[in-house]
């Protein structure tokens, strides 16, 4: 079977459809933050290209090298995610509880990590929103909208993972951790939606982007 990431998104919206539980919403989630960072990059681009002999424009492309690299570490966390999924059921069928226990923390890595990710695009968002050219601002909207999206879909999973772990510090820790995350993203989402408006209320955000 090929890699989700190498799937057409047809045929992945199929799989996910499928009464196969495997991938589910933890996968999903990592989707619609590769979609932010996709954005953000392109952003980024759009303000190098409209701006190409200024400061802006060197700062920003390493904010679009960076998404790059973000979007391709979300898409592979979806192959983590199912490699996880595997591993818990083979650990239940067992029935050691030892191994399975190990295989429940194992799971939780790959929403957490959609989480982290998740987090960091929804900086550069507000970045891009706020220091990108007026004309691509829903765009960055967008970007912060999808990785907020991510981030608490992944949330909602991670909270699933941690349900049958034994290890109550551990549990706990990770809750924390995932709280903070939710309230930090919250915060982030709420800036840059609050750029994207100051952008789209200006005169200049109706002057069209000229591409090199």
């Amino acid at each position: 079977m090929p890699r989700s990431a190498d799937l057409s998104l047809a045929d992945f919206a199929a799989a996910l459809a499928s009464l196969n539980p495997s991938p589910g919403g933890s996968c999903a989630s990592a989707v619609p933050g590769a979609l932010a960072a996709a954005l953000v990059a392109m952003v980024a681009r759009q303000t190098t290209a409209n701006d190409p002999f200024t400061d802006l424009a060197y700062d920003m492309e390493p904010v679009a090298v960076e998404a790059d690299e973000l979007r391709a570490e979300l898409l592979a966390v979806v192959e983590e995610d199912i490699r996880a999924f595997e591993r818990v059921t083979s650990a239940r069928r067992a029935a050691r509880s030892g191994e399975t226990q190990a295989a429940y923390r194992a799971a939780l890595e790959p929403p957490l990590r959609v989480c982290e990710l998740s987090l960091r695009i929804l900086e550069l968002a507000v970045d891009v929103a706020e220091r990108g050219h007026p004309y691509a601002a829903p765009d960055a909207g967008a970007a912060a909208l999808l990785a907020a999206a991510a981030l608490e879909s992944a949330a909602l999973s991670a909270q699933l993972e941690l349900s049958p772990v034994h290890d109550e510090r551990f549990r706990a820790a990770r809750v924390g951790e995932v709280a903070r995350a939710r309230g930090r993203a919250r915060a982030l989402r709420a800036s840059a939606l609050a750029a994207v408006d100051e952008k789209l209320e200006s005169p200049r955000a109706r002057t069209h982007v000229v591409h090199g």
